[in-house]
């Protein structure tokens, strides 16, 4: 599909220079925007009508200004326009502008990850890795029942009490089994007097692992580390967005649901510590 998108590009572009008389500087605009996007887009064909979903290419060009940004997706959604009326059905995804947050946390590096859990105790790598290896938040973490773990997949309760099932690493299960071996948890992961262990205190132990190497480190930049260690490794937006257990993101959207195979597929390839193991 991207071959026949490549070739109406340059259709699209001699339509601009030939019928709407737009100037060489501008057309090779569109022509870098266009390129840049169909490159990092996620482009799926159902019943002949092909969806581009631009997220990804949003993520990427989020450092841009807002004018800069607003220009490429206009010269897309001409583009779209061109292919719509030319007998082609062309839906897109995050097309509309939106506001991104110029605050977001900065990812942690995953190699000062694992020199982190390298000199972390037992309680103390299984925190972290639990945070990095499920992207959790960290209420999640600290609501995390033994019940909801299995030997493959771990059931959270997110935001507004939505459950999602998280593929689980081999190695992160073996840590948990050792956990086990020498803890007792009743009902949930982390306890401490037959309580569950407060989100303060999670948050404690994973500022104190990483003061041991030198870093500053939250729980949220953990979780905010797997999904761009995950995105930067090719696994779909849209499946990235419901193992964080996003229900929207920027408007509300359909997204393409993968089977529960393909999610962990994706997961095991797309990780980095599934490399680990």
């Amino acid at each position: 599909m991207k071959k026949l998108l490549d070739k109406k590009r340059v259709d699209f572009l001699n339509f601009l220079e030939n019928f709407r008389g737009y100037s060489d500087l501008t057309i090779k605009s569109y022509d870098e925007s266009l390129k840049e996007a169909m490159s990092i887009a996620e482009i799926s064909v159902d019943a002949k009508i092909i969806t581009v979903n631009l997220m990804p290419y949003r993520i990427k060009i989020s450092n841009l200004n807002a004018k800069t940004i607003s220009k490429k997706l206009s010269a897309i959604r001409s583009f779209a326009s061109f292919l719509n009326d030319n007998k082609m059905n062309v839906i897109l995804l995050s097309d509309e502008s939106v506001k991104v947050a110029s605050t977001l946390p900065k990812p942690i590096s995953h190699k000062y990850i694992v020199q982190a859990l390298e000199v972390a105790h037992l309680k103390e790598k299984l925190i972290v890795t639990m945070l990095y290896t499920l992207g959790l938040r960290i209420s999640e973490l600290s609501s995390l029942k033994v019940e909801d773990i299995s030997d493959a997949w771990v059931r959270v309760l997110g935001k507004g009490n939505k459950h999602r099932d998280i593929p689980l690493l081999h190695s992160t299960k073996e840590l948990i089994d050792e956990y086990f071996s020498n803890n007792y948890p009743k009902i949930f992961l982390f306890e401490l007097n037959d309580e569950r262990l407060s989100e303060n205190s999670l948050r404690y132990t994973v500022n104190k692992v990483f003061k041991k190497v030198g870093l500053k480190v939250t729980p949220h930049q953990l979780r905010h580390s797997y999904a761009t260690a995950l995105l930067n490794a090719g696994a779909p937006i849209a499946d990235v967005s419901e193992l964080l257990g996003h229900s929207t993101m920027a408007t509300t959207q359909i997204y393409t649901k993968l089977g529960s195979a393909l999610k962990q597929q994706n997961y095991n390839k797309a990780h980095p510590l599934c490399g680990d193991e």
